[in-house]
């Protein structure tokens, strides 16, 4: 099964909450009526697009029909898609490849949505494409996180710098910046600790970690990445919003896709934050992790089938 295929399979519960219900109103209503205008709100706020993403819609479509460019229960959908369309594509992620090596990664994101596994699956990722890869294990809160990336670097054959558990997050940050200068790697993957997103002692932690790499490797780290999962919902916003006070995000990876209905987030973000999704994962296989391609999002989002 391609990717596209998986996609579309991971995107069944959101489809069936959200494109096959349009279909089904509409089908009820002869002409555009402020009621189907009304359970069409609800079902994308049931999507989870949100509260400020589902206004801009529907301010979209209102000014549609008035300028006579949907005249039709049936034209809904299309317009809606293509609307769809713009938002991503207008946050569409474009990553700066680095004509000096390292290229510099750090990942965040709450315990519990996947941020481990997603490390060890970019790491993959880019093995298979060629690189060289270091993991930097700074979570060091949790035993079972260190003990998790050994293993990932064990079959992704990416290099692993570790200290012990409860040791300075930014010193581990230090010596895999150290080690992949002069081990000439292609791409650094460090972790963090997971606490919870509320808790400022995390936050500076995180600024510290900052501070350490771009003493070594000015203009890193050159991406920080969220990770979220998408089963949350708009809770994911609000973790996002939360992060993004603390450190300079540069993009989302969104988990857990192929596991909710709420899959309208993708949406959301897109629009409410300054942040494009950057990667998603629809499986729990080691390629089931893939950079986000928005006019494919928008496609496996419609399908009919």
């Amino acid at each position: 099964m391609g990717f596209f295929d998986k996609l579309k399979a991971g995107l069944e519960k959101t489809r069936k909450s959200f494109t096959e219900k349009i279909e089904q109103i509409v089908v009820g209503y002869a002409t555009i009526e402020e009621e189907l205008l009304e359970d069409l709100e609800a079902i994308l706020l049931s999507a989870d697009v949100g509260v400020p993403t589902t206004a801009k819609l529907m301010t979209e479509i209102r000014s549609g029909i008035k300028s006579k460019k949907i005249n039709s229960p049936e034209e809904l959908k299309p317009f809606l898609q293509a609307k769809i369309d713009e938002m991503l594509l207008g946050k569409e992620y474009e990553e700066q490849a680095q004509s000096n090596p390292p290229h510099v990664m750090l990942v965040v994101g709450v315990n519990g949505v996947g941020k481990t596994t997603t490390i060890g699956k970019l790491a993959n990722y880019y093995q298979e494409n060629g690189k060289k890869v270091l993991i930097a294990a700074a979570d060091t809160f949790r035993a079972a996180a260190i003990d998790q990336l050994e293993i990932w670097g064990q079959r992704t054959g990416s290099e692993i710098i570790k200290h012990a558990e409860g040791s300075d997050p930014a010193a581990v940050a230090f010596d895999a910046v150290q080690a992949a200068k002069s081990r000439k790697v292609d791409v650094i993957i460090i972790d963090t600790a997971g606490r919870l997103h509320t808790k400022s002692n995390l936050m500076e932690e995180l600024k510290k970690i900052n501070r350490v790499i771009a003493k070594e490797i000015p203009a890193a780290p050159h991406e920080t990445l969220l990770v979220l999962d998408a089963t949350t919902g708009q809770n994911a916003i609000n973790q996002a919003k939360l992060f993004g006070e603390a450190v300079d995000l540069t993009g989302v990876v969104l988990t857990k896709l192929d596991g909710t209905a709420k899959g309208g987030v993708v949406i959301a973000i897109n629009n409410e934050l300054s942040l494009p999704v950057k990667w998603i994962g629809v499986g729990e296989g080691v390629n089931d992790l893939r950079p986000f391609v928005p006019a494919e999002f928008a496609a496996a989002l419609f399908s009919d089938k």
